[in-house]
């Protein structure tokens, strides 16, 4: 019975792995240049001044759909926006009620400028190479 001669601390040896495959790098596409940045940021300052008009106009409705305290800051605030952003939709509908004629108008204007806006910045950002 002869055994294998074993060399002191043969079985303390780590099996090397086989070796991962290399995973090539991303394709990194154009380079952002500084025009493109400027034009991305142009078309996000568009839609979100869109945003905002559609947020006062839409607020202005809630107020005076629900009775809001004319005499409030806040109210007064939003009212003096809304009716500067109104784009001339602030009477194209003449219900019974005061209140929901204004909710109608300034929804209808509301979706006029996420529209607009949503399709000024599209316009916008196409202009980037």
């Amino acid at each position: 019975m002869s055994e294998t001669p074993r060399t002191p601390g043969a079985e303390d040896r780590l099996v090397a792995a086989a070796p991962r495959p290399h995973r090539p790098a991303r394709p990194r596409g154009t380079p952002v240049t500084a025009r493109r940045r400027v034009v991305s940021l142009v078309a996000y300052a568009v839609r979100l001044a869109s945003r905002l008009a559609a947020l006062s106009l839409a607020l202005h409705g809630v107020f005076t759909a629900f009775r809001a305290n004319p005499a409030n800051g806040w109210y007064q605030l939003v009212e003096s926006l809304a009716s500067g952003l109104s784009l001339g939709l602030a009477d194209l509908f003449q219900l019974a009620d005061p209140r929901w004629t204004t909710l109608v108008n300034d929804g209808l204007a509301a979706l006029v400028w996420l529209v607009a806006g949503s399709a000024l910045a599209g316009l916008v950002r196409r202009t980037a190479p």
